[in-house]
């Protein structure tokens, strides 16, 4: 938890239709903020496993994590297979979801590994950077690494730059003329000129460089409030369990408030339909108060009314207290002819959507 100063963001609308939608709808529960002047949810009702998406990297008290990014097509048909068929193994779910997917690019070496990796929640990848020969003038070539492994990125970009320097130095090669790194918001891009092609000096590269390295995958994650180490398919399981969850809460809640439209819409049909015993009862009374037990005790007692007819009819009315209220607010207006059709408009589409509503649940 952290102050507001730490977690502002400008949101992508990705994040709006993915991670916040239908957060008011009950969807999930709140609670108090850092310093208790707000409520904020206890969880963000995203609509994508979003730990497998954007991976995860912790430590914490005697255990760490750390999940590889995947493509969020990928997942989303992974998802999406699962649903369909919850007996899928992890080797269907890996049709569609075929290796990490890391925002340095790399190449995975040991691509027979994943499976397991994927079936036990642990394991390790050996990535290596992407390497590409371009010609330049004068028959010269020049070596481009177009894509590094995951855990080259930040400072060790810096100590790979160092580490070819120092292969030059100590003369284990001699074919590199110079290094630059060209790499920009366009992508990785670092060149090595050559003297002469050098087929050896790739594999030179990876071994004693970190142009190969290894990722750790250890897929720890909170699961029903205890840390479990999760397979790729029981992550999407319990990814579609939560979203099921919302939905249903979703649809409760949409519900719920088309059943109290229901009941106040009904209250105003049927007050249309004795308004003339409503403004009797209504200029007959002292108070609000009065005129609420009225309408929906039928208590006449000290109320004025022209007839004992009228005390008979006023006594038999019997509106809920919700219904009681609305008629109260009610402006006089919506006793025109036009707006009692209208309101009667909106009274069908209520119990349509209320069917609706019932149905999906």
């Amino acid at each position: 938890p952290a102050a507001m100063r730490y977690t502002e963001a400008r949101l992508e609308k990705l994040t709006q239709d993915v991670f916040l939608s239908d957060l008011d709808k009950n969807v999930v529960d709140f609670v108090p903020n850092f310093d208790e002047t707000e409520k904020e949810p206890s969880v963000l009702p995203v609509r994508i496993p979003n730990i497998l998406v954007n991976g995860a990297d912790g430590i914490a008290v005697g255990m760490a994590t750390s999940i590889p990014p995947h493509n969020l097509g990928e997942v989303i048909d992974a998802v999406k297979a699962y649903m369909k068929d919850n007996t899928i193994s992890v080797k269907g779910l890996m049709r569609y979801i075929k290796g990490p997917d890391f925002p340095t690019g790399g190449i995975v070496v040991n691509k027979d590994d994943l499976h397991k990796i994927y079936e036990t929640g642990s394991g390790k990848i050996r990535l290596r950077g992407k390497v590409e020969v371009e010609k330049l003038k004068g028959g010269r070539k020049q070596l481009v690494i177009t894509e590094i492994p995951y855990t080259m990125l930040g400072a060790n970009i810096g100590k790979f730059l160092n580490d070819v320097a120092s292969l030059i130095e100590t003369k284990k090669t001699t074919d590199i003329v110079d290094i630059s790194n060209q790499s920009s918001k366009e992508g990785i891009r670092i060149v090595l000129e050559l003297k002469k092609d050098m087929e050896n000096l790739t594999n030179m590269l990876y071994k004693k460089t970190r142009l190969e390295d290894t990722f750790g995958v250890n897929m720890l994650a909170v699961a029903d409030g205890r840390p479990e180490t999760l397979s790729l398919k029981q992550i999407i399981e319990y990814h579609v369990d939560f979203v099921f969850e919302i939905t249903t809460r979703k649809y409760h809640t949409l519900l719920d408030k088309e059943l109290e439209k229901q009941e106040v819409q009904e209250g105003l049909i049927k007050a249309c339909d004795v308004i003339d015993l409503i403004i009797e009862i209504l200029r007959g009374s002292k108070n609000r108060e009065q005129v609420k037990k009225c309408l929906v005790e039928g208590i006449t007692e000290g109320i004025k009314f022209k007839s004992k007819a009228s005390e008979k009819a006023a006594a038999k009315l019997l509106f809920t207290e919700r219904q009681a209220n609305a008629i109260l607010d009610m402006r006089l207006y919506k006793l025109i002819g036009l707006e009692i059709l209208a309101l009667e408009k909106e009274y069908r589409e209520t119990l349509r959507k209320i069917k609706e509503y019932q149905h999906i649940l």
